[in-house]
This record gives C-alpha cells, sequence and structure tokens, in this order.
C-alpha cells in the first residue's frame, strides 16, 4: 500500500488549481518522477473539476487511484494512491485535511491565493502510508490473518515431525468415538475425489 501524493485545490468556474501539494514519488524511477508528479496533478485536477461540491468520489487508472473530497463550493482536496489502499482511511484522511486548511486559511485568503505553503501535508504524506494505523477495521483485519497464518504453521510443524493427522485423531482422548468415525467417514468421501 502506497500513498502518492495529497492536494488541495481551488475551483474557480469549473477550473481547478492546485493550491498546495505534496509528493512521494520514491517509488518511481528517477528520471519518471517529473512525469509522474505532473500525471498525478492532472488526474486530480480531472477529477476535482468534475466532482460536485458535498462529494467525493474513487477513480482508478491502471494500479493508480485518485481519491477526490470536495467539501464545499470552491475547494477540494485529492489524494492519489496506489488501488490497495484504503479508500476509507483516504477519505478520512481527506476530510481531517480539508477541515484543517479551512481553518488555517480562511475563505479570503485561499480564493486570492496561487499557491500556499501547507507544510503539514508533508507529515501527512509520510504518517499515513500505512494505513492500517490508522484504521480500527484493517488493524484487526491483519491480525487475525497473522493469528490464521499462525495456526496454519504449528499444525504443518507438528505433521512436518512425521506425525500423521490419522495416528493423532486415534491417539486422542478428547475425541469422542463418534467424532474419531466422523473424520474416518469425511477422510473416505474426500479420498474419492483425489486425482492422481
Amino acid at each position: 500500500m502506497k500513498l502518492y501524493s495529497i492536494l488541495v485545490l481551488r475551483i474557480d468556474d469549473s477550473k481547478a488549481r492546485v493550491l498546495a501539494s505534496k509528493f512521494d514519488l520514491s517509488s518511481f524511477a528517477f528520471f519518471n518522477r517529473g512525469s509522474c508528479k505532473e500525471f498525478m496533478e492532472f488526474s486530480a485536477i480531472t477529477v476535482a473539476e468534475r466532482t460536485s461540491a458535498g462529494q467525493r468520489q474513487s477513480v482508478e487508472i491502471e494500479n493508480i487511484v485518485g481519491h477526490v473530497y470536495r467539501n464545499q463550493p470552491g475547494i477540494a482536496g485529492a489524494i492519489i494512491s496506489d488501488k490497495e489502499y484504503s479508500e476509507d482511511v483516504a477519505f478520512s484522511l481527506l476530510h481531517k485535511i480539508l477541515d484543517e486548511f479551512l481553518v488555517k486559511f480562511p475563505a479570503d485568503v485561499w480564493r486570492k491565493a496561487d499557491t500556499l505553503d501547507y507544510p503539514e501535508l508533508q507529515g501527512y504524506l509520510q504518517k499515513y502510508q500505512n494505513p492500517q494505523e490508522h484504521d480500527p477495521i484493517m488493524k484487526v483485519q491483519k491480525e487475525l490473518d497473522e493469528t490464521t497464518e499462525i495456526l496454519h504453521k504449528t499444525i504443518e510443524s507438528v505433521l512436518q515431525r512425521g506425525e500423521k493427522l490419522d495416528s493423532l485423531v486415534d491417539r486422542s482422548e478428547a475425541l469422542s468415538s463418534q467424532s474419531k468415525m466422523f473424520y474416518k467417514t469425511a477422510k473416505k468421501t474426500n479420498s474419492c475425489c483425489v486425482v492422481m
């Protein structure tokens, strides 16, 4: 998951202009970074111009996704990320950035400016590289995935030591005779489908 850029845009008469932006293009080849930056700005501007006030949308181009939120007439935020980046985290971050931006720069300032110095974007770009730290659902899912992986590894390690599951079932005192019979019947039923 990668977060490539965060942009704040002003929209006048359906034309968008970048007021502030920060980029992390380190994952692109050095000589391609300028072109990547231009393409990302172009994409953010285009999607922002086509997003109504109070709306948000995500547009995917190959493996890059532009998330745009236009919270009121005249101002929008955009995040460019790879397609694995969480959409929920992207829009949550955009809400936060635009709220902060509007407090820091009143409308009479950003409406007249060509560009604004908003260094906080760099901090957000670095801090939100790992969306799992900021989305509780993603964090729980990651922990579940890790637990499942550990359980699979544990079962595999037991079986790798030469023990077979059949002998473990037969020797188990914790399983009832009915459970042992169910295991053997299920194994026979499934064994008919093995292709050699």
